[in-house]
């Protein structure tokens, strides 16, 4: 059996991602009104994801190697999906692809120890928070993006679902990924809103602030019973 991390190594670790996610927001606020900053946010953005793998790839014992495994092929592909948005020109479509892909993932991570859709309701309850989004944005979405939005769409409220319902088992490690999955349904939101109806006062920050949060607790909670003070 492997060793269980060094305790200050993690500390330090968990504190250089913090020190990240807080320079990208800031990056991302200064910019806006000075392009000069836009470096700082370039740097820190893709470095704050990459900690937060390490924080997942660290964590030991896990709640097993696959959960591991999918949850960092979906940190992965976020932190693609990070590069995409973030670079000159528009590259939404390839992000949103990025994204998509990773939703994909921590569903497949989800499904390692529980059913899908079970029970049904936190599932139909993610949906239809997904459907009234996309009622009320659906006029100011240009008509080639309405079908990559609306899977794209599917494929997240799934997967706050499916969070969710494993969350009540009761397990807290399942708890920290239903977190972080809503949570990343909240940034998510806000972001389709300042997209396509317009810009919303500090939106990098409500932005940025809940998708570091729904990813920290999803590589969170790779962490298994050790941290959790059981046997």
């Amino acid at each position: 059996m492997s060793e269980a991390p060094d305790a200050s190594a993690s500390r330090r670790l968990a504190a250089a991602t913090l020190l990240a996610a807080a320079a990208a927001v800031v990056g991302a606020l200064l910019a806006s009104h000075a392009s000069g900053w836009l470096w700082l946010h370039w740097c820190a953005k893709p470095l704050a994801t990459a900690l937060i793998f390490a924080l997942a790839w660290r964590a030991c014992p896990a709640v097993s190697m696959r959960y591991r495994r999918f949850v960092l092929a979906g940190i992965a592909c976020s932190l693609a999906g990070d590069v995409f948005l973030m670079l000159p020109g528009d590259l939404f479509v390839p992000g949103l692809l990025a994204f998509l892909a990773g939703h994909a993932c921590f569903i497949a991570a989800l499904l390692g120890d529980s059913r899908f859709a079970s029970p049904a309701w936190p599932l139909l309850a993610c949906l239809a928070y997904g459907g009234a989004n996309l009622a009320l944005l659906w006029n100011v979405i240009a008509a080639p993006l309405r079908v990559p939005v609306v899977v794209y769409v599917a494929v997240l409220c799934s997967m706050g679902g499916q969070a969710v319902a494993r969350a009540l088992r009761g397990d807290a490690p399942a708890r920290l990924a239903a977190r972080g999955a809503l949570a990343f349904m909240l940034s998510d939101s806000v972001l389709a809103w300042g997209r396509f109806r317009g810009p919303l006062p500090l939106a990098s920050l409500w932005v940025l602030a809940t998708y570091y949060l729904a990813l920290w607790w999803i590589a969170r909670s790779v962490q298994g019973v050790e941290r959790e003070g059981r046997a």
